[in-house]
């Protein structure tokens, strides 16, 4: 069997579309951009769903050192990143509702560092572990895999570039940051929040009794209680904030 050389460079060139594509997801999003999956995990990965996707598709044949072709490894890598970021999104919400629990009660100063992330607060990295197995035990890296596959039908190779509607919903979601942080860590806040108030009056009623001395052990332990209290609620939170992430890049790619 005679194999030609600009078989060969066509093959290659409609390979390297998909897989820049991947390549970029499995950079950005959650849980595939650890790094505890090395560089040759990534790629291995990367290869494997372009095989699979490879022959799903028609895929043009665009000279990558051309100016379409430039274009074109601009459009793809932005595809891929911004659909790992808009669920880095919900990363980022989480990781501020541990770090508005950790400072109501009183253990700002407890961080550790995280190879991904830097220096986290402890409820913080408790927080991040814990949405790490919802988003698991949801399937959400089975759906996020699915999705970035469909998206080739929707969003196909030179067809399509992102357009300002997309970068606009990108920085709209962004504003889940701070929305959805506050709404995880609104029943731990609250309730602290009244302990203090009620520390505070008691301490206005009493002040030979310095009940502020006594204000930051019990407001680590009330923190630690109510916290256990809220974990159904804050677990709820965390599975909505996934599935809206999802649903968010489902739109982006123009999938229903």
């Amino acid at each position: 069997m005679n194999i030609e050389a600009t078989e060969i460079v066509a093959r290659f060139y409609a390979l390297l579309w998909p897989m820049m594509r991947i390549s970029a997801l499995l950079l950005a999003a959650p849980i595939f951009s650890l790094r505890a999956l090395t560089l040759r995990i990534r790629i291995l990965f990367a290869l494997a769903l372009t095989w699979m996707v490879y022959p799903l598709h028609d895929w043009p044949t665009i000279d990558p050192l051309s100016p379409a072709g430039l274009l074109e490894i601009f459009n793809q890598l932005s595809i891929g990143l911004i659909m790992g970021l808009m669920l880095q999104v919900v990363t980022s919400a989480i990781l501020l509702a541990g770090q508005a629990i950790s400072n109501s009660v009183g253990l700002s100063m407890a961080t550790m560092i995280d190879p991904n992330m830097g220096n986290v607060p402890v409820i913080g990295q408790f927080l991040i572990v814990m949405s790490t197995l919802i988003f698991v035990g949801l399937g959400g890296h089975a759906m996020l895999l699915a999705l970035v596959l469909d998206s080739f039908n929707s969003m196909p190779i030179g067809q399509s570039l992102m357009g300002p509607a997309a970068w606009g919903q990108f920085v709209t979601w962004s504003s889940m940051i701070f929305l959805g942080g506050l709404l995880t860590a609104l029943p731990v806040m609250v309730t602290l929040l009244f302990i203090n108030v009620g520390l505070g009056v008691a301490t206005r009623a009493a002040p030979s009794l310095n009940i502020f001395s006594l204000g930051f052990p019990a407001m680590v332990v009330a923190g630690f209680l109510v916290m256990i209290l809220s974990l159904p609620s804050i677990g709820g939170r965390i599975q909505w904030l996934w599935l809206q992430g999802l649903m968010q890049t489902r739109g982006l790619v123009g999938l229903p």
